[in-house]
């Protein structure tokens, strides 16, 4: 009982709140979406920079929240349509395809992140005028390299 009124008092301390994180950790689920978000972007930009697929894959799976995989997706696809080089194109078609064929992203957080961005692509189109094209085609290389069914392919917009 006294380890327990002890373990609360620290941790309703603002300040000390932080250090007991980093000392006791809050891996997983306990992460802020927020924070969560940031890591991906991160995690993603410096994939573009060293092409290391298997140090992106590693990263991904020390977050500990496979339930949050749609949110690599979403964002990836969301890089290949503001993109305006065929290298970040086919960089992050491998990203995901070796994501998919070592199973770290799931069928169902694939889909959820395709299902994420098909919703978004009007307001995306906004900013980036030629994304309904480069989604298509993008869509359609995935289909072709396995990573999504032909269902979660036809549904994707078009112009």
């Amino acid at each position: 009982r006294a380890a327990l009124d002890r373990a609360t008092v620290l941790l309703s301390m603002t300040k000390g709140g932080k250090r007991i994180d980093n000392v006791w950790g809050s891996g997983g689920g306990q992460q802020s979406v927020k924070h969560l978000v940031k890591e991906i972007d991160m995690l993603l930009k410096e994939y573009l920079l060293s092409g290391d697929v298997l140090e992106a894959e590693r990263c991904l799976q020390e977050l500990e929240v496979p339930h949050f995989h749609h949110e690599l997706v979403y964002e990836a696809i969301v890089i290949v349509l503001e993109s305006t080089g065929e290298k970040t194109f086919k960089m992050i078609l491998d990203l995901l395809k070796s994501l998919w064929r070592s199973s770290v992203i799931t069928v169902d957080q694939m889909k959820r992140g395709y299902e994420r961005v098909y919703c978004e692509i009007p307001d995306i189109n906004l900013d980036v005028p030629h994304s309904y094209s480069v989604l298509e085609r993008f869509v359609e290389e995935c289909f072709q390299a396995g990573i999504i069914s032909k269902p979660l392919r036809d549904l994707c917009p078009s112009r």
